[in-house]
């Protein structure tokens, strides 16, 4: 298996490690930044665990799964469909998602996040691929009644917690026949596989990279299959994907400043 990355709360603070069967073992920066061992190591626990990227900039893309489209009522669109989330969306493994008063109808879609490890512009497919540095798990929380009153995202895509995103970053691809699976407190709702996106990833990346430059660190959310639905408060979703790991995350609601 590749090597597995993230962050991990210490007495200390933060710190990037890479992650072993019992050991994290620490780094002195993150891994596609060129960060190097430390030396240092110490057991770790999925608790500890926060999100295993601090990106600029979180790049979504929409109606990636023919199915995914249908049973929202959209055609699959002709060129890949891009928004984006705000930073201060993410959160990482175990955390809960807020949701907010504004919002009747907040949904779960569970992706495949790729990760970049290196500055990326007008690159090619075949580039791109080489550009990026690992594979994650991701919930693209949407608020599905806000989205289709403003038509369009960032209301309804941008609340704080809506980006849950782990348990770590797999360096490397995953293999095309790769599943992805959604549960709501333990009920599969979604299933998926890498070869059924209407884009690839490689051509996702090359057309956001010929819009905008990609940085190392940035994540490209790579769209989701048919079965997406609410969440409700005490719900717990787990987001897997064959060849990462598992993403679990709760839901409650927002609470009050």
């Amino acid at each position: 298996m590749s090597a597995r990355y993230g962050r991990v709360v210490t007495a200390s603070g933060p710190r990037w490690a890479r992650i072993d069967e019992a050991l994290a073992r620490y780094l002195d920066g993150p891994p596609w930044a060129g960060g190097s061992p430390t030396g240092e190591d110490a057991p770790w626990s999925e608790a500890a665990l926060l999100a295993p990227v601090e990106p600029s900039k979180v790049v979504c893309v929409g109606r990636n799964y023919r199915a995914h489209a249908k049973e929202l009522g959209h055609e699959v669109p002709s060129e890949p469909l891009l928004f984006l989330k705000p930073p201060s969306a993410v959160v990482g493994p175990g955390a809960t998602v807020r949701l907010p008063p504004q919002s009747a109808r907040v949904e779960h879609e569970g992706e495949l996040v790729v990760v970049c490890g290196r500055r990326l512009r007008d690159v090619t497919p075949e580039e791109a691929l080489r550009g990026l540095f690992g594979v994650t798990c991701g919930d693209d929380v949407t608020a599905r009644d806000l989205q289709r009153k403003d038509v369009q995202f960032t209301r309804g895509k941008g609340f704080d917690t809506f980006c849950p995103l782990g348990p770590w970053v797999r360096e490397g691809m995953v293999d095309r026949d790769a599943e992805l699976t959604v549960t709501v407190n333990g009920v599969r709702r979604q299933r998926g596989w890498v070869r059924d996106m209407v884009f690839p990833v490689g051509e996702l990346v090359a057309y956001i990279s010929a819009v905008m430059t990609l940085e190392p660190g940035d994540v490209v959310f790579t769209g989701t299959p048919e079965g997406v639905g609410p969440l409700l408060d005490g719900d717990r979703v787990t987001v897997e994907i064959s060849g990462i790991g598992a993403l679990h995350h709760g839901v409650a609601p927002r609470r009050s400043p």
